[in-house]
């Protein structure tokens, strides 16, 4: 999750968040505050990833969305399944951290050691310098209370999708034409490489995801529809039979619903295999359990075949 991560942009922090500036957090260069102090002014620090500053990479800081100090304890919310609920909003943690000076040490669970020079931008920007790879992270304060992780979350609809090993098909609406993505009862978008990769299975009835077989490897895209926040197109290219193409809805944190605008089918899928991430986003980076299979939705209605030669036809 590197440069396409968060396309917020100066936008985000004009439009959405102007309230999130406070007076006790209104720091200058008269007042003598601690380094720790100004890391505990704000409840959440927003990973501008837009921002970054030189070639090099710190893996913990790639993928995090939001970090929070804690008394030595650093949190981080680096997935968007339950972002603003996991962890009372703050997320999970993900290691240690000392302030001193203005120097910030942080013992991640997974990558070690990384040393920062902390340098105060304005109100509530802060510049972290790692000297290791010669690149500068900026981090914006918010507080919980008017932070918008719905925006957030939609905002990056992208990297939702890969946050579970694959999206089992649940449910398909009665109304709509037969079309060659009925057949399609598997997707899995992965992480990592081009971030754009997506594969589908015609399997049936697979509890374990690492037990599919992927018939089809191909290129995916989500983009946003004007004047509405919550709805987005998911474009499945597919060189065989052209691209399929979707109206992508999100039901809740682990079930999507997607309209297929040709043929004006309605589909559910559920996913399986929550991964938590706790490092980037390279296979070797991430840390995977196993949840129960969703229950299939019984359908109310079924296609029946007849109806639907008569629609091929």
């Amino acid at each position: 999750m590197k440069t396409l991560k968060l396309l917020l942009g100066f936008a985000l922090s004009a439009t959405l968040f102007t309230s999130c500036y406070v007076e006790e957090a209104n720091f200058n260069d008269n007042t003598a505050v601690s380094l720790d102090q100004l890391l505990h002014s704000y409840d959440l620090w927003y990973v501008d990833i837009n921002s970054t500053q030189g070639f090099g990479e710190t893996q913990f800081l790639q993928i995090a969305f939001t970090l929070s100090f804690d008394n030595g304890r650093l949190y981080a919310n680096n997935n968007l399944v339950d972002i603003g609920s996991q962890g009372n909003g703050y997320g999970v943690q993900i290691g240690n951290y000392s302030a001193y000076d203005m120097i910030l040490d942080v013992d991640h669970i997974i990558d070690g050691f990384d040393s920062f020079d902390v340098y105060q931008i304005d109100n509530n920007t802060i510049e972290l310098y790692n000297p290791f790879n010669d690149t500068s992270y900026f981090l914006d304060g918010y507080q919980r209370s008017n932070f918008d992780y719905d925006f957030v979350f939609y905002d990056n609809i992208h990297y939702f999708l890969q946050e579970y090993e694959a999206w089992e098909k649940t449910y398909t609406s009665e109304l709509g034409a037969l079309n060659e993505f009925d057949n399609e009862n598997y997707l899995q978008f992965l992480s990592g490489g081009n971030d754009s990769t997506f594969r589908s299975s015609q399997d049936e009835n697979i509890f374990n995801p690492d037990n599919i077989y992927w018939d089809y490897t191909g290129v995916y895209g989500v983009g946003d529809v004007a004047g509405n926040m919550y709805l987005k197109t998911l474009t499945l290219d597919y060189d065989f039979f052209d691209n399929e193409f979707f109206e992508l809805s999100v039901i809740d944190d682990g079930t999507i619903e997607l309209f297929h605008a040709d043929s004006g089918t309605t589909y559910e899928f559920a996913g399986q295999g929550y991964i938590p991430y706790y490092r980037s986003s390279d296979t070797q980076g991430k840390i995977t359990k196993q949840v129960d299979k969703p229950k299939k939705r019984k359908q109310k209605t079924k296609k029946v075949e007849n109806l639907r030669e008569n629609k091929r036809s």
